[in-house]
């Protein structure tokens, strides 16, 4: 108790080089966490974001020829066919395991006096699979809706309740009736679609076009990103033949591959974490340079007391541990002040950054989701910050300890 109150006198004595002290330690640990806190957010926007879609799946769609080819000239639009659909089930069996399309159409959906303007996707079964759309009553497009054309309908949870229909109730799509036969949870950042099947929206509303729409697929096998991109390479090539495209024309067909997607995306995320542990341990080391730096100036500012204190009889291991001591609870207390004040600051941009949206036209994207820092990273940075304050005053009060007292006493 002796050494506290003779501590907390010190402090009180020499204001200045305690808030200094103290300051460095609290703003390297708050700068760690916010910037940790920060990277966290990002990195589980995108996470959250390709966790949506199955990673082992393909989404392939038309696109404008940026070559001229056989005498055509470059910027044709390209719309996938029927035949590009039999092509990828029947040339590719050997790699790709399930193929889907999508016909994507607006309308307006009514039920009693609401009605709501939005778009209808006619999809396969499998495309519950792909994108992983969460059921939360009645169930998907089947494989019998698919072959008997049958005109039932989807809807997000947010779509029925706007509403008001619920499992079985027939509603108006334009002006004609479907059958709600299931609801699923709308992705808080994707696009709401109402679901159909895909024959019946075909024969709707593309019954006089060639337009198939976009065609999906899973795949298995291809484990590498080079495997990958010779797939892409054969594939793409195949339906540029089919459509008078050339060979390495990479712009006619559009392949969204979302395991290169991910590979790119793992990538990146390992960037971002290597870049912000080094700007967050260099933010740190400031830190312990200026405890280091105040220690030192503290413990020479302090030698004629330690003479003083070694005159009178006092140990070199009582002014150690008064150092020692000194420079852990200072380093402690701050630290802690920049732990909490790190933890605050990532709260504020959970509940501000954290709950903002972009929306890009396609889809809605949110920039930020939990950008905070395990409780184990925090207590760490702070120990880490306590042990170098630590080693930084017991290098000086070392040479303290066992300066003599005549030599302490003729100090500056």
């Amino acid at each position: 108790m002796e050494l506290l109150n003779e501590i907390w006198q010190t402090a009180r004595r020499n204001k200045l080089r305690t808030t200094l002290t103290g300051f460095a330690v609290a703003w390297g640990i708050f700068m760690l966490i916010v910037l940790l806190g920060a990277g966290n957010g990002l990195i589980n926007a995108q996470l959250r974001q390709s966790s949506r879609f199955l990673s082992s799946s393909m989404v392939v769609f038309g696109g404008w020829t940026s070559k001229p080819y056989q005498g055509l000239k470059e910027g044709r639009d390209i719309r996938l066919h029927q035949r590009d659909i039999d092509i990828t089930q029947h040339d590719f069996a050997g790699t790709i395991d399930e193929v889907g399309a999508q016909y994507r159409t607006s309308a307006t959906i009514s039920f009693g006096q609401q009605y709501l303007n939005t778009s209808i996707c006619g999809v396969y079964p499998n495309h519950t699979k792909i994108d992983k759309v969460e059921m939360m009553e009645g169930r998907f497009i089947n494989q019998i809706d698919l072959n008997e054309k049958r005109k039932v309908l989807v809807l997000g949870n947010k779509q029925a309740k706007e509403l008001g229909a619920r499992i079985g109730s027939h509603v108006n799509v334009g002006a004609l009736a479907f059958q709600v036969v299931g609801i699923y949870k709308e992705q808080q950042n994707g696009r709401a679609d109402a679901f159909s099947s895909y024959s019946a929206i075909k024969s709707i509303y593309g019954a006089n076009t060639d337009d198939a729409g976009r065609i999906e697929l899973t795949f298995h096998g291809l484990t590498t990103k080079e495997a990958n991109e010779d797939f892409e390479r054969d594939y793409r090539r195949r339906l540029n033949a089919e459509h008078q495209a050339h060979p390495d024309d990479e712009e006619a067909v559009w392949i969204w591959n979302r395991f290169t997607q991910n590979l790119q995306m793992e990538t990146g995320i390992d960037i971002i974490r290597t870049f912000l542990w080094v700007v967050g341990l260099f933010t740190l080391l400031s830190g312990i340079v200026g405890v280091s730096n105040i220690m030192l100036i503290t413990v020479k500012e302090r030698t004629h007391e330690f003479g003083i204190r070694k005159a009178i009889g006092a140990k070199p291991w009582g002014i150690l541990r008064l150092i020692i001591v000194e420079s852990v609870i200072i380093t402690t207390f701050f630290g802690y002040i920049g732990m909490v004040l790190g933890i605050l600051a990532n709260e504020y941009m959970d509940a501000t950054l954290g709950h903002e949206t972009i929306d890009t036209g396609l889809f809605k994207a949110t920039m930020f989701v939990d950008p905070t820092v395990g409780l184990d990273v925090c207590i760490e940075a702070t120990m880490v910050m306590v042990l170098a304050g630590t080693i930084a005053g017991l290098i000086p009060a070392f040479k303290a300890s066992r300066i003599r007292p005549i030599e302490a006493l003729r100090a500056d």
